[in-house]
């Protein structure tokens, strides 16, 4: 076997060699106790029935350029060229736009997690690149968080990703708190992932800490085991989407029997009481008791009233997964669980507060020791255009140039976009109502993808540039989010003919006149070694000793944790002085009523938390056409859609098929059985899934992952079924409300029955029809 090299990837450390006949060995870095199994899907990185081996152009544009029939995407075969065709091609497309329509008709999608790398990653590639082109429509939120990503920076004054990190550590917990309660749970899933690489995986320990001091755990929602078995948590099954109407209900509980802590209430908050008359009904007529909210969410209002007392009683966390808010009035949740747990008053003591993220431990990873000094990335200019669109609001805005949408107290207008510059993601894994995605993906006049595999996105572009993995580059990963720095050598040779995103840009940049300004003169390497010689100084200048790149490249990673100073949480110093440490809110304190959100003036989102239905929800009529509840989750078996064709994400399906997890009672009433290949369905479209029964879920409710390729059976049906099991075939595509604009993807109801036809094949794994550029001018017709 050759000598293993060292990578870092999203899901943790690994080394890399080959075996005497050339098959790739994957073995987890020794100092990560617990590594994800991820790691082995890196095994079929050079799997020439998914990598993209030479540039290519759709047929229809590579005859007809921007006048080609747009509605072919992903119908016809590719041309493979050299790169030099391709790139002018390219460079022409941008610059016949720029000219034409303006850079306000670029769009620039980089939504994913396409590498751990500091330098390589293809956010930080793609948005120099269109910035100093002159700038194009960007995106502004997240998939994963918008909801509070918009509602956090009202309620406390701070980003929503800083404020998760104001979470007690797992020590504190274990000394000082009594309970824990999760809405949603905290799937461990997700706490195997990290968006700067994660060094060690110590999940469990955190949970075996907990278990060991005798934590009580309370999951409160639809579904059991998203909250680790090791932590014997008393699960209070509800209807998905009711967690608001729960949280109010306990508030009502604690001020009707006066349990709320007024006093912290008085000193560290606004707009209590305004709230309060909500919550009791004297501003509405309408009392939020444990019996109202028992009839929307099916949870024995005794419980609700027991629990209410319990958590008043003895210091307590509450825990929120994302999931929880990506959802339609997704804002609400998040804003209703910081209300209630100002109204208990543990807000910055040891050990209590909001847990927000993937849970304990994993919310704050670096448990209070962070990074002292800056790590540096790719230098960004302004962007010149000043357009940006909620990031999952996408086919809105290819649908309705022109119109306007209200987000965060703004009225933004939609650009007409004739262009789309995709690169480090996949919107036909991650958005909604896929079938309408690509109707409206259809209307600009070019879409161009940077790729290392054949996606679903790749199918449906004119032009694909074929990019390099990270384990093909050299880089190194690092994170705010992660004490280790990783390095990240090339273990192997680039697939094909593939090229990092940096060199694609710097040659379009080079043909677009701007090479020198894009590269500063250096090649990827250089870059790398200057932002870790950047790092090194910052760390210097905060009294940590770097060591050198070459010693760095070539030694293991490091583990910076015995060296990172504990730090006070924003929220203890406000706690410790309220006058002294104000937030940054209009008022300094935690904003349970928000004048600000109330002057905006809407109507799906007042100036304080509150219970609104979702359209789609068991609770609504449309119910009865469609009387499941589809909750969709990020894999175990993959991050996103990534490697969906490795080793772990294949190994998990049914007959190819994306499992889809229901309750017994649910299948004996349509004839189901484990195993059976299911149509899942609604009037959005349908999707095949693999059926697995359980009692974790609650009846009424079904739950499979997001990431497998969507893989349409008629690809010039817009409508068609897709055989592989993407939800988000399915999933509604509406903002959550008029404040963040964000994803609804868990307010979604469908109907399933057994598929019995013949099972198509699926066509995803394999590469589309591809002819070379030689063969073609050889046969034109």
């Amino acid at each position: 076997m050759t000598q293993p090299l060292p990578t870092a990837t999203h899901w943790g450390n690994f080394l890399l060699g080959r075996g005497g006949a050339g098959e790739l060995h994957v073995t987890p870095a020794g100092h990560d106790p617990d590594p994800s199994p991820i790691g082995r899907s890196l095994t079929a990185l050079h799997d020439p029935d998914h990598r993209i081996a030479r540039p290519a152009i759709r047929l229809g544009y590579y005859r007809d350029r921007e006048k080609s029939d747009t509605s072919h995407r992903g119908r016809e075969p590719f041309v493979e060229v050299d790169w030099d065709e391709a790139l002018d091609i390219t460079a022409g497309a941008l610059r016949s736009t720029q000219q034409r329509a303006g850079n306000r008709a670029i769009y620039g999608g980089s939504y994913g997690w396409a590498s751990a790398g500091r330098f390589h990653h293809t956010q930080g590639q793609i948005h120099r690149f269109l910035r100093m082109f002159g700038g194009y429509t960007a995106s502004v939120d997240t998939y994963s968080f918008a909801a509070a990503e918009v509602t956090i920076p009202h309620v406390l004054g701070m980003n929503a990703y800083f404020a998760a990190r104001q979470s007690p550590t797992t020590e504190e917990i274990a000394q000082h708190c009594a309970r824990i309660v999760f809405f949603g749970g905290a799937a461990a899933r997700n706490a195997q992932v990290n968006p700067g690489g994660y060094g060690a995986h110590r999940y469990r320990d955190h949970l075996a800490t907990l278990r060991a001091a005798g934590v009580d755990t309370v999951n409160i929602g639809p579904v059991r085991d998203d909250l680790d078995p090791a932590l014997a948590a008393r699960w209070i099954p509800c209807r998905p989407g009711t967690d608001t109407a729960i949280m109010l209900a306990i508030v009502h509980t604690l001020v009707v029997e006066d349990l709320h802590d007024r006093a912290f209430l008085d000193r560290y908050t606004t707009g209590f009481d305004r709230f309060a008359d909500y919550v009791t009904g004297r501003a509405d007529g309408e009392p939020k008791t444990p019996e109202w909210a028992a009839t929307l969410s099916e949870v024995p209002a005794h419980e609700i009233r027991d629990l209410a007392r319990l958590l008043a009683r003895e210091r307590c966390v509450i825990g929120l997964p994302y999931a929880l808010q990506r959802a339609e009035h997704g804002e609400q949740t998040y804003w209703a669980a910081w209300a209630l747990a100002a109204a208990l008053g543990y807000i910055g003591l040891p050990g209590g507060g909001v847990l927000m993220g993937t849970g304990v431990g994993m919310t704050n990873a670096m448990q209070r020791r962070y990074l002292p000094f800056e790590i540096p990335a790719l230098p960004q200019p302004t962007n010149p255009v000043s357009d940006v669109v909620p990031v999952a609001r996408l086919t809105e805005m290819l649908e309705h140039p022109g119109e306007t949408v209200d987000y965060n107290g703004r009225v933004l207008t939609y650009p007409e976009i004739d262009l789309i510059y995709w690169a480090g993601g996949n919107p036909f894994h991650h958005h909604q109502d896929l079938n309408r995605l690509r109707r409206a993906w259809a209307r600009p006049r070019t879409v161009v993808v940077n790729e290392i595999s054949w996606t679903s996105t790749a199918r449906l572009a004119d032009i694909v540039l074929p990019s390099t993995a990270a384990q093909e580059r050299e880089d190194f990963a690092a994170s705010r989010t992660d004490h280790w720095l990783s390095p990240m050598l090339p273990a192997l040779r680039p697939y094909g003919r593939a090229r990092d995103d940096y060199a694609i840009f710097a040659d379009l940049a080079e043909r677009l006149g701007f090479g020198q300004r894009f590269t500063e003169g250096r090649t990827a390497r250089q870059w790398v070694q200057h932002l870790w010689q950047t790092t090194a100084d910052n760390a210097a200048a905060a009294g940590i000793t770097l060591p050198g790149y070459t010693e760095f490249r070539s030694g293991q990673p490091i583990d910076l944790r015995p060296v990172l100073p504990e730090s006070r949480h924003v929220l203890e110093r406000f706690r410790d002085d309220p006058d002294c440490h104000p937030l940054a809110t209009p008022s300094g304190r935690i904003e349970i009523f928000s004048g600000t959100v109330a002057d905006f003036g809407y109507p799906d989102a007042p100036g304080h938390p509150a219970w609104f239905p979702a359209r789609e929800w068991l609770g609504s009529p449309r119910a009865q056409r469609f009387p499941l509840h589809l909750l969709s989750h990020q894999p175990a078996t993959r991050l996103h859609s990534q490697l969906d064709y490795g080793v772990t994400s294949r190994e998990s399906k049914i007959r190819d098929r994306e499992p889809l997890r229901m309750h017994p009672a649910d299948a004996a009433t349509r004839d189901l059985r484990d195993g059976d290949i299911v149509r899942v369905f609604n009037d959005r479209g349908a999707l095949l899934a693999g059926l697995r029964l359980t009692d974790a879920v609650r009846p009424g409710v079904v739950h499979m992952a997001t990431g497998a390729w969507y893989d349409p059976l008629d690809p010039a049906a817009p409508d068609s079924l897709d055989v592989h099991g993407n939800p988000n075939t399915v999933t509604n595509d509406i903002g959550t409300s008029s404040l963040a604009q964000g994803p609804s993807v868990n307010s979604c109801l469908v109907e399933i029955e057994r598929y019995d036809d013949e099972l198509p094949p699926l066509r995803i794994h394999k590469p589309p029809e591809l002819i070379t550029a030689e063969k073609l001018r050889a046969h034109p017709g």
